[in-house]
């Protein structure tokens, strides 16, 4: 099946058809910067145009989004303008697009397809995804089922809130040379330990495509490793998890 997939973050909205079967992209992967007040309208006139340049009409759109969302409303907002607290993500996007809209958080939809199509497919017990980028996203499975909303990276840890301690963002503001800023993240992955215990986590985002440039300065027990989707993971993700959405939808 195809459907549109969607992955909004704090620098870049980005978008493409994706086969929901196979967790493969059906177009090119378009990118339009986040407007810079991130208002309900603004992001809602950057979804619209992204949407009309890959040509898609009438069929589900799947969308990640940086926030807690339940039954498509931001209960935060995380690297987003604070207006969205509240606001439908659903009827905002619908409204724009004139199409159905299913949102999610955005880690929990990149989370997904590192499940279904990546490095966690086939895993049981307890798999931690995160991502890494202008904040940490987390999004946590059991036996392959997803507990949404976890927002790890809002943990308080080391005196402050955990993804500005170790985020890429915080590598960059901080100038932190690889070695320094592997050895925050083994800090918060030991933290992560302590709480969860997890079988196997899964690192997303840009900075897991660097992977190798800070591996050796981890020292945690728990079995670490690269995502394989990278920036790809929140469209296929949040195309696959509104395709299911929609099929649950017919059968009730």
């Amino acid at each position: 099946m195809k459907v549109l997939g969607i992955d909004i973050g704090a620098s870049g909205v980005k978008g493409a058809i994706v086969d929901t079967e196979t967790g493969t992209l059906l177009s090119e992967r378009l990118r339009l910067e986040t407007p810079a007040k991130s208002t309900p309208g603004a992001v809602a006139k950057t979804v619209k145009e992204l949407t009309g340049l890959l040509r898609w009409k009438d069929g589900v759109i799947g969308v990640g989004f940086p926030a807690i969302v339940k039954r498509g409303t931001a209960l935060s907002a995380a690297n987003i303008d604070k207006s969205w607290i509240g606001a439908s993500i659903t009827d905002e996007l619908s409204r724009s697009t004139n199409c159905p809209v299913i949102a999610l958080n955005d880690a929990d939809a990149a989370g997904i397809a590192a499940m279904e199509f990546g490095g966690g497919k086939g895993e049981d017990g307890v798999v931690m995804f995160l991502t890494i980028g202008s904040g940490i996203g987390s999004a946590l499975f059991y036996d392959g089922e997803l507990v949404p909303n976890t927002e790890l990276g809002h943990l308080h840890f080391a005196g402050m809130v955990a993804e500005h301690y170790a985020s890429n963002n915080a590598r960059k503001k901080f100038d932190l040379s690889w070695e320094e800023w592997g050895t925050r993240f083994n800090n918060y992955l030991k933290h992560i330990d302590r709480l969860f215990t997890p079988d196997l986590v899964l690192l997303g985002g840009g900075v897991s495509k660097k992977y190798e440039k800070y591996e050796q300065y981890f020292n945690v027990k728990m079995n670490v490793r690269p995502a394989e989707l990278k920036n790809d993971a929140g469209i296929i993700g949040a195309a696959f998890y509104a395709q299911k959405k929609m099929q649950r939808r017919k059968f009730k």
